[in-house]
């Protein structure tokens, strides 16, 4: 088995969720397998895309197509229907922090944020997660590295479909937060600031569970090309994030 390849197993499982397949409107692709690898491969190994190993073929016809892949959600919709199995006993939100490459910045806005931030740090890129009970993920959110944690929370939790939210002191606010969920009928497991006149109680023994979701960051960074940003757009980061969540459904 060549290295970051997927198992057949797990191909038949996303084989035909792809455009290019047999009976698909359009061209139909024979490579859409080796192609996929090869993004797996450049993301797992956070080379440039021009050192891809020959048997991929021609690197800029693979990275073309990434990028329209992108562009046009097809990443996220594989990520989608995967996470479409996740447990709602309660979701999990935080964020990781990555360095953006002095390579990355640069790309035209035309009017797009690009998520990238200066701060003591340098470069920096945010990933905002809310992950399932069991760790897994189910949907993303980038911002500059200099971001607050809870603008994430206002991009992932009207969505959340987790039946509880389990999060650190960063999201104990009550506008943003608190009176939403609670809105929602929506218990929270989130530890109060020291600061509260009013101290909270929360369930100490359910927010051990918390430690899943820096569980799934670990692994979402072993893919190099994400744990260092080398990408420009917002657009091509956030669909290698997808990708490579999807193989941890795939697993």
């Amino acid at each position: 088995m060549r290295r970051y390849s997927l198992r057949d197993d797990q191909w038949e499982r996303i084989d035909h969720l792809l455009p290019g397949r047999t009976g698909h409107v359009g061209v139909t692709a024979d490579d859409n397998r080796l192609f996929v690898e090869a993004v797996l491969y450049r993301y797992r190994a956070g080379i440039p895309w021009r050192e891809l190993p020959e048997r991929f073929g021609n690197w800029k016809n693979v990275h073309q197509r990434f990028s329209r892949w992108c562009k046009s959600d097809i990443w996220k919709a594989v990520f989608t229907l995967l996470a479409a199995d996740a447990d709602n006993e309660y979701g999990m939100i935080d964020s990781t922090i990555v360095r953006a490459h002095q390579h990355s910045a640069g790309a035209k806005k035309d009017g797009e944020d690009q998520a990238i931030g200066r701060s003591r740090g340098g470069l920096s890129t945010k990933i905002h997660t809310i992950v399932d009970a069991p760790g897994n993920p189910v949907g993303f959110h980038l911002t500059g590295g200099q971001a607050h944690d809870l603008l994430g929370a206002d991009a992932l939790l009207p969505t959340m479909q987790g039946a509880a939210l389990l999060a650190d002191k960063a999201f104990d606010a009550d506008e943003r937060v608190l009176i939403p969920l609670a809105a929602a009928g929506k218990p929270v497991v989130i530890p109060p600031k020291g600061n509260r006149k009013l101290q909270r109680s929360y369930d100490r023994h359910t927010y051990k569970a918390r430690h899943l979701i820096e569980n799934f960051f670990a692994k979402l960074k072993q893919f190099r090309g994400i744990a260092t940003r080398y990408d420009k757009t917002q657009t091509s980061l956030l669909g290698a994030i997808y990708l490579a969540a999807a193989t941890v459904w795939l697993n």
